[in-house]
Order: C-alpha cells, then structure tokens, then sequence
C-alpha cells in the first residue's frame, strides 16, 4: 500500500515538475539567504573575536599631546588595568612614483625591545624591522598590495618636514586597523592612506618627542569596570592634554567592523523570511488545487483502505519533497554566495584568515525553515480535503453560489469587453487569493529596492557633500594647528586661485549627564569654498555666535534649537564654556558641529589658528603646486576632491553591476514563482471552462486574455505595494546603522523603482508566455470530457 502512495508521489511530482521547481527555487533563495548570511556573519564575528584576543586588543584607548613615560607606571598601577603600554602615533606622507599629490599614512611606533605588549602586529610575509635600525618599516597589507610593494623595495616618507628614505622588511596585519580609512572619507582608499611602523627612535627623533608618548592602550582585568577604568585613565592624563580614553566599542576600526556584523546579523533575519513566506504561500496555492482537482482520488484511496493519516503524509510530502528540493539547491547556491561575501570583506576588512566558515548548525537550521515553511503552507489545505467524507468527495465538488459583483451592480461591467468582465468578475468574487498573491509578487520588487537604495543614497552623499558641500580642488591639511600665517603660506603656492581656512576642534559635549564626543568645524561665514548643507541641499549660513549640530549628535544629547550646551575642549587647554544650539540640521557627516571660524576662534582663545586650507588651484599648476606642498614640514595630507570622487565613483560602480544582478535573480525568481503557479493553478480548474470558451468561437488570444488578465492586475497591483515595502525596509536598514559613524540619507531613485518594476514585469511576462503555449496546445476534446 505504501509503495502505491509513493509511486503516486512520484508521477504527481513529475508531472507538476515545473510548479515543484518554481517554489523549491523560492525556497533555495530564502535557505541561500540564510546560509550565507548567517555563514558569513558567522566567519567574521568568529575570526575578530579570535584575532582580538591572539594579539591582545586594547579594551581601553587614549590620546594625548604629550606624556612623559613615566607616566605608564601610573596608568598601569590603576585598578582594574592588567597590561598598559604607550607609543607614538603620528601623521606623515609618502612620496609615491607616479602620484602628483602626496600619500597620507598613519606612522605607529614599535616598541625597543622589538615586541608589542598590545595589539600585536600580524607578519604576513617577509621580517619585523631590526630594533637598532631607525631607516626599516613594516607597511600594512592594504596598501602594500594597492601599490604592489614587497620586502626589500623603498619608501620615502616625509617626517615632520624632514625626508627619509625607508626600506620595507615586511608586510604585517593588526587588529586596529582591520578597516584603514582616512579620517573624513567615505571609503577606504589603499592607495591613498596607509598605515606603517617605525622603530620608535626614529619616530621620536623625527616628531621630537623622546622619552614620551602620545597614545596609550589598556587591557583590563577580568571583572574590570571599563566606565572606572577611563575615568581613572582621563585623571591621570588631563594635565598632559589628553582628548578623553574611549573603549574598544567607539574605536573607529572595531566600530566599522561591528556595524557589518550587525547588519549581517539583521540581513540573515529578515530577508529569509522573505523568501520563506513567498514559499508557503505557494505550496499552500498548489496543494489546495491540487487536492480540489484530486477530490475523487482522495475518496477513491478512503474507500480502498487508506486512513485520514496516510493521506495526509502523502499529500504532505509533496511539500516536503519540494522544501528538501529547494534546501539542496539553497546550500549549494548559498556556500557560493556566502564565499562571495568573505571576497567582499577581504576589500575592506584585513583579517590573517578570513574565510567562509559554514557551521553544521546554521544548516541544520536552514533545513529546517524550509521544511517549516513547507509545512505551515500545505497543513491547512490537506487537513481540509482528508475530512471530506468519501462518499460526498466522490461527487464533484459543488460549484460556488455567485451573486452580481460591486461592479456589475454599478453597471461598469458594461464599458468592458467580455473577457475583461470575466477576469473583473473572478477577481471580485476571489480578493483574498488576489490579495495574496499580489502581496507574494510585492516582495519581488522590494527585495530590488531594499537592495539598491543604499546606492543611490551614497550617490546623494557624493553628490551633496562634494558637489555642493565642498567645492574645493585641493584640501591642505596639517599635523597640529597653525598660526594665521599657514593660510597666507598656502595662497602663495604654484596655482593658488583661492585660499580659505578651517579650524576642526576635538570637543566633548555635555548635556547634563549625557556626553558626546565630538568636532567642531569651524568656517567662515561667508565660506566659498566649504559651505554647511544638508542632505536637502539646503545651505545654512553660519550664525555669529552659537553653533549648529548635526541632528543625530543633537539628538543623542537630547538638545534642540535654542539650548546651551557645555563645551570641553579635548585637550584641557581651554575651561569649558556654554554655547547656544543655533539649529540642529540633518547633515552626513555623524558626529559634527559647525561654528563661524571667528566664533570658534573666540570660544578657544589660541589666536585663530587653522587645522586646514581649501584651496581653489589653476590645473596647469598641479604638478608644481604638489611638489611644493610636500616639502612643507606640517602638512599631513593633501587630498584632491576629484580623486576622491573617482575613487568613490568606481568602488560603487564596482559593488553596483554585482549586486543588480544577484537582487535582480531573487526577485524574478519570486516573481516567476507566483505568477507562474497562479497562473498554472488557474489553468488546472479552468481548462474545463476555457475549453468550452474556444468551442464557443473565443479565438486562443481572448481565452488567455481571460486567464492571464487577471495575473496582469495582479502583477500591476503588486508593483507599487511592493516599492513602497521597498522604501519601508530600506527605512528599517537605515535604522541599524550607526549614525556616529556615517549619516546616510533614505534615496531611492527613479532608476532603482524602474529596475525593480522592470524585473517584475520581465519575470511575469516570460510566465505568462509559457502559460500562453499550454494554453494553445489545450486538448479539448478531453478537457470537455464529463467528470461523472
């Protein structure tokens, strides 16, 4: 008895073997989603975690203008503080071959005795520098590759004004710098900023700065309180101008790395269900169709012996089949998309061996939503048919009692060709199958604008910040604050057109008890070259006193326009002094306010010194213009605004084409899914009444007119329900990222709306051609066959 079930399944799945391949690669892409996801969130939380702990991360991070070293042996002796170690850290530039303007690097000092106590460096390849050599550095992986350096190849590097030739030993990893980017930039940029280290003599020498330190890193004691830790640490090191002690949460490397662990996190939540939940609509669809045609046979095995169990398992592993189907598929296609994203992360993440862990458990799970999915979607419509009594489904099943429709009531019906009354009448009388269907065929085109949206929204940030923010060609910055006269010095360079100052001040902001960390960007008033706009591209004008906050600070210390908020100067050279909040504004930048240059000149007292210049420069100077500002003693970096928007340009570029292509497969998948299955399901029950339509002279066009119109109002219901779904969980994207970090406005644009439109369209069209050739190859001679 068993046997004849099972070859019944068989030639069942065999012969629905195009529906049963349409829904097991909708539930393939909820499993590959979660597979991957969840994989690849599962192979960079773990190899962070294990890297951190191997190299001894700093739980606790300080910064100060100068300490002694004497002063480690205070911060080591602090309670809770188990291991305590200082070096320097400063700004530098690189003159690389073939680059106009200088190279950015971040130079860090490695210990005497040759060995960090903390943070550990990493050697990928080639030896650490000999501890008796002040000309030997180690460069960072990132950069070494983007400029294809190797050990024993040359760098020259300008230290405090003064040239060095360097020689590479190796190319080493650290766990600070897991993710390298240029403070201000929207995207690591390997060739343009890089990290190295020196031996710490030569540092020092170079910075005079022997016999003290400038950075500190503290790894605490099990048990440890952190928030006492860095009040204690900020006691010991105010009198040496410290900016405040931060903990590991705020470093910028190890924030960068846990907001995409977070956003995987949530990824791997979301959109499997998705998928999933387009899946069970199916199965439920197909199966309740199918038990409705096979009302006979179920009474027919009822009367030959079969119970209401056996049915039921039989009709259940139609589902189950399809869901173990479709997880197959889902693992192969997610350990592919999976490995995919660990390549992703290899771009932007430097880890020692970052690669694609799949766990047994996050497969086990996978499986098992699908067989879920499965389930929840075939348990209504097979509990349903199994308690018809065999007598009464031996008889065909009764036809629906129908009444006029609102429409034909209203008389509209009359403006509308037969067909289209049809399609209009079998729609009213079935809105919750409509309905669903076209919530089904909606997740197609959000998936599309969820997917996209952040790229269009990087694209209004390039374009509001550097086309209408900044208009600068070139952007002077320096190691440490400048007297009035660095700008004259600058506007005096090859091509200077124009020359503007900026003043960026640390600052911690405090409301009662709530405290921010924070910069001031101080501009002049009628700034040119640098103006405030938000993400509007609204331009602000600075007031004469007082100072404007980006929204996500103001909110985050509870003020609004019009409160006084206390501002402590970073490095304690200043008392802290009360300032209006002006006006919070909704700029891109995270943590920021912006003060008018003379006001911030005030506020701090220092004789108006200057952090930066914009600069406004003639092209046929570029060349000599650069080759002058690296000679300059306290430039750290000179950054082109255009380089910085080609390099954006081409990485989004890059991320765009792949990943249109990856959402655009989901979403026809979805898409054909259902409308194919609608549509075939209808073609099942209604073949009978199609049939009898051509007998009656309804040519092969009108007879799909009437059973594909209706997919095509559903189909033209689904595409706006599922853009604005789209703009809704984009919404939800942006609400896990952290806006201290980066500020990114909701924009979608007309061209993502177009595609996820497109797509759908595209998918239903190619269904509905398949449909349209079953329907002209209908037999209706058998069709018209009596059921009695």
């Amino acid at each position: 008895m068993v046997s004849a079930l099972r070859r019944k399944l068989l030639r069942d799945l065999w012969h629905m073997r195009a529906q049963v391949l349409t829904i097991a690669l909708v539930v393939a892409c909820g499993v590959a989603s979660l597979f991957s996801m969840s994989s690849a969130y599962d192979s960079l939380r773990g190899e962070r975690d294990r890297w951190y702990a191997r190299a001894r991360f700093p739980d606790v991070f300080s910064s100060v203008r100068r300490a002694p070293r004497s002063v480690l042996g205070r911060i080591a002796s602090l309670p809770g503080v188990a291991i305590a170690e200082a070096r320097l850290a400063e700004e530098i530039t690189l003159d690389m071959p073939g680059m106009a303007e200088p190279v950015a690097a971040h130079a860090v000092s490695l210990p005497p005795h040759g060995r960090s106590l903390l943070s550990e460096v990493y050697l990928r390849e080639g030896r650490m520098p000999d501890p008796g050599r002040s000309d030997e550095v180690l460069l960072h992986e990132a950069f070494a590759r983007a400029w294809g350096l190797r050990p024993g190849d040359h760098l020259v590097a300008v230290l405090h004004g003064r040239r060095q030739r360097f020689r590479l030993t190796g190319i080493a990893l650290s766990p600070e710098f897991v993710s390298v980017m240029q403070p201000g930039t929207l995207v690591p940029d390997n060739r343009r900023y890089g990290v190295l280290w020196v031996n710490e003599a030569a540092l020092a020498a170079a910075f005079g700065m022997e016999g003290a330190f400038n950075e500190v890193g503290v790894r605490l004691d099990r048990g440890a309180r952190e928030a006492s830790v860095i009040a204690a640490l900020d006691q010991v090191l105010s009198p040496y101008g410290t900016i405040g002690a931060y903990g590991r949460a705020r470093h910028p490397s190890a924030r960068w790395v846990e907001q995409e662990i977070v956003q995987l996190r949530g990824q791997a939540r979301v959109t499997p269900l998705l998928f999933l939940g387009v899946a069970t609509l199916l199965v439920n669809m197909v199966l309740a169709r199918l038990l409705g045609l096979e009302r006979e046979q179920i009474a027919t095995l009822k009367a030959l012996g079969y119970g209401d169990r056996e049915v039921a398992r039989h009709y259940l592993s139609h589902a189950l089949l399809t869901a173990l189907l479709g997880a197959a598929l889902g693992v192969v296609f997610g350990a592919f998309v999976g490995r995919w994203f660990i390549t992703l992360y290899e771009d932007f993440f430097r880890f020692p061996s970052l690669t694609f862990r799949p766990s047994a458990s996050t497969l086990a799970f996978g499986a098992l939503a699908s067989v879920g999915s499965a389930v929840a979607g075939a348990l209504s419509a097979v509990r349903s048919a199994v308690r018809v009594p065999p007598a009464e489904a031996m008889r065909p099943e009764p036809p629906p009692r129908y009444r006029p429709t609102f429409l034909e009531r209203t008389g509209f019906h009359r403006l509308l060709p037969t067909a289209g009354r049809m399609v209009l009448r079998e729609l009213e009388r079935r809105p919750g199958r409509a309905a669903l269907s076209a919530v089904g065929i909606s997740f197609a085109a959000a998936i599309m604008v969820a997917g996209r949206f952040s790229l269009d929204s990087l694209d209004l940030v390039l374009a509001v910040q550097f086309g209408r923010a900044q208009s600068d060609d070139v952007t002077v910055s320096f190691s440490r604050p400048l007297p009035p006269r660095a700008v004259y010095e600058v506007a005096r360079l090859p091509g200077v057109l124009y020359a503007e100052p900026q003043r960026a001040a640390g600052v911690r902001l405090r409301n009662g008890t709530r405290v921010r960390d924070a910069a001031i960007l101080g501009l002049p008033r009628a700034s040119v070259l640098r103006r405030v706009i938000d993400e509007r591209a609204t331009h602000w004008t600075l007031p004469g006193e007082g100072m404007f906050l980006g929204r996500a600070l103001g909110e985050r210390l509870g003020l609004r326009a019009g409160d006084r908020v206390t501002v402590e100067d970073a490095e304690g050279a200043v008392a802290p002094r009360e300032v209006t909040v002006t006006a919070l504004i909704d700029d891109m930048l995270g943590l920021t306010a912006y003060m008018d240059l003379d006001a911030l000149h005030r506020l701090r007292g220092d004789g108006g010194r200057v952090t930066s210049v914009a600069v406004r420069l003639d092209p046929a100077y570029t060349d000599r213009f650069f080759a002058r500002v690296r000679r300059l003693p306290a430039v750290s970096s000179a950054s082109r605004r255009q380089s910085l928007i080609d390099y954006f340009r081409h990485e989004t570029s890059r991320m765009s084409a792949t990943f249109t292509v990856v959402l655009a497969v989901f979403a026809g998948i979805i898409a054909v899914g259902v409308v194919y299955n609608n549509a075939r399901i209808a073609l099942s029950v209604r073949s009978r009444e199609l049939a009898t339509l051509r007998v009656l002279g309804f040519t092969e066009g009108e007879v799909a007119s009437v059973l594909l119109g209706e997919q095509a109002i559903v189909v033209a219901v689904a595409i706006p329900l599922g853009l604005w779904l789209g703009k809704g969980l984009a919404w939800l994207v942006l609400q896990s990222i952290d806006a201290e970090l980066f500020r990114m406005p909701l924009m979608i644009s007309r061209t993502t709306y177009m595609m996820a439109a497109g797509t759908v369209v595209a998918a239903s069209v190619a269904s509905a051609w398949v449909v349209r050739r079953r329907i002209a190859g209908l037999d209706m001679v058998a069709v018209l066959k009596s059921r009695d």
